[in-house]
């Protein structure tokens, strides 16, 4: 029998060549194995850098009181809980920590994930089916997005951090439908806030629900880190709020806090929580003890926003375009994908670790470095990445 002659679905993998002319040109900035990761500095093949693209924002991914308590569930729990939540994968740790979370974010329940990622693609899912709207911000993060593919709903979209233009959706949608609206409360790129009192008078007219992704907020924004809605005053007129433990929380897994009968729903038809093995001891362990340094050291918020205002106001004095950043996420616009290679290698080289982001994470236009702050940077490793920048931006002409 002669071989089967026809399209091979591998052909289009074959084909993707970028990646290994990227490695070639030494140009590739993913996937970057570190051989050591203590915080605010890396070190990667003998080059010691500042780490200028982490999420830790507190910097708890060190603190003596996380690594004791996720070793501490290790030599109790073991290292997994090998099932499920659903069936036998539910500690008391992971009753505690939800309830712990609730009380943080002012909402009657929570319900811990696996992921953040699959925390929005399980609540999303949930509460979305095929005859209701889902409507996002046009900066939403990847994983409202999937979780509004996977639900099967019906997808609208508003320009990003535009309450009227949100209100002008929401007017021609069916008001028999259910209509869900997802935000971020920080959106992750550009570092913006979303102005959730506006954006909550549109949904209340409009009888539509309101879910905020806090993923970038949570240790960051309001008065104990706990979010956007606690920031603006308005955590009652929010429905949802979910936010991630791989960011200020130093460990990995997520959470979505609401009123219990809906939380309780989520947790019997969120596929990705029946379908996904709870997160282990050490993880929920090492998160309720982030939590509880959030409550009890509010300096660690106040030295990042230090941190963040400083280095905002150079960066924009040295004339680099900064955008609408309002957070200690400060992204350096460059607008050229080539010039965005060459301006992270020459960062990464004088030993300064950013993040390059193209699309489709942004516009193509807006090729972009994203630099983010932690709270245990110190004065002087500021002070070093301050000085890279503006010789970097000179040297390169983007100031």
């Amino acid at each position: 029998m002669d071989a089967w002659v026809g399209k091979d679905i591998f052909a289009k993998a074959y084909a993707y060549t970028e990646v290994k002319e990227a490695i070639r040109a030494g140009y590739y900035p993913y996937f970057i194995p570190l051989d050591e990761n203590e915080g605010t500095e890396v070190d990667y093949q003998g080059h010691r850098l500042i780490m200028c693209g982490s999420n830790n924002y507190l910097g708890l991914t060190t603190h003596p009181k996380v690594r004791e308590a996720a070793i501490e569930a290790i030599r109790k729990y073991g290292t997994s809980n090998t099932g499920s939540r659903f069936l036998n994968g539910t500690l008391k740790l992971h009753k505690q920590l939800e309830e712990e979370l609730a009380d943080f974010v002012g909402k009657e329940a929570a319900l811990v994930f696996s992921t953040g990622y699959q925390t929005n693609l399980g609540t999303i899912q949930a509460i979305v089916n095929r005859e209701d709207f889902v409507i996002l911000d046009r900066a939403d993060h990847a994983s409202i997005v999937d979780g509004a593919i996977l639900s099967q709903g019906r997808i609208k979209r508003f320009r990003h951090n535009d309450p009227a233009d949100l209100e002008r959706v929401l007017q021609g949608l069916d008001p028999q439908r259910g209509r869900l609206v997802v935000v971020d409360g920080v959106y992750s790129m550009d570092g913006d806030i979303a102005p959730l009192p506006d954006l909550i008078k549109v949904c209340r007219k409009y009888g539509a629900r309101l879910m905020v992704d806090d993923a970038h907020a949570m240790g960051v924004l309001g008065p104990q880190g706990n979010g956007t809605a606690a920031h603006f005053g308005v955590t009652d007129d929010v429905d949802l709020i979910m936010s991630t433990f791989s960011k200020s929380f130093a460990s990995l897994g997520g959470f979505i806090a609401g009123e219990a009968d809906v939380v309780q729903y989520i947790q019997h038809m969120g596929r990705s929580m029946i379908f996904s093995a709870s997160i282990p001891a050490a993880n929920a362990a090492a998160a309720r003890a982030a939590l509880q340094i959030m409550k009890e050291e509010p300096e660690r918020r106040e030295r990042l926003w230090a941190i963040a205002r400083r280095v905002k106001k150079e960066l924009t004095d040295m004339g680099f375009n900064t955008g609408t950043s309002e957070t200690p996420i400060i992204p350096i616009i460059i607008g050229d994908q080539t010039k965005t290679f060459t301006v992270w290698k020459r960062l990464f080289e004088e030993g300064v670790f950013v993040n390059p982001v193209l699309p489709p994470a942004v516009p193509s236009n807006k090729t972009l470095l994203r630099t983010s702050y932690m709270a245990t940077h110190t004065d002087a490793q500021i002070d070093r990445v301050l000085e890279i920048y503006y010789k970097v931006g000179k040297e390169t002409g983007l100031i």
